[in-house]
């Protein structure tokens, strides 16, 4: 039997993704993720992202909190990295499910955020995580749950 890598079985499922984006007519929603270069948890929130079928597109900085800044990230929302989907403003590791229905219902809300870095989010896989709140967040910093994640062991 013939072992698939990781790498390319991550490479079928976005196309698998991209794919069924298209066929119904749509393109890829395309995200910007902002990011320390020697971040390995929001590496793997990319994965989980373009495993999901988003088109990213990663940029490295090294003044991460310049990036929060310019897109009013809530001091007590803030995260390791932030990324801008449809006109939103992603903070952390946000589930791909919440941002699909973000993109759907459209709030009018600046973003989503999970503060911290909760283990079980995605990017932060591993033992021992808690269920966590997914946030929405206006321009006052006022913010209400979107949802209530359970832990997750994988990307």
């Amino acid at each position: 039997m013939k072992t698939i890598s990781r790498r390319k079985m991550l490479l079928a499922m976005s196309m698998v993704a991209s794919v069924s984006y298209r066929i119904r007519g749509q393109q890829p929603p395309k995200v910007d993720v902002y990011k320390d270069p020697t971040c390995g948890c929001c590496s793997n929130w990319v994965t989980h992202m373009k495993k999901r079928g988003f088109d990213t597109t990663v940029t490295d900085v090294r003044d991460i909190a310049a990036v929060k800044a310019k897109y009013d990230v809530p001091n007590q929302l803030r995260s390791c990295h932030t990324a801008l989907v449809g006109g939103y403003v992603i903070e952390g590791h946000v589930p791909a499910t919440d941002v699909q229905r973000l993109l759907k219902q459209r709030p009018k809300v600046v973003g989503l955020a999970v503060p911290g870095m909760p283990t079980g989010s995605p990017g932060m896989e591993g033992q021992n995580g808690r269920p966590y709140d997914v946030l929405t967040f206006d321009a006052a910093g006022k913010t209400t749950v979107f949802s209530t994640q359970q832990p997750s062991s994988q990307a």
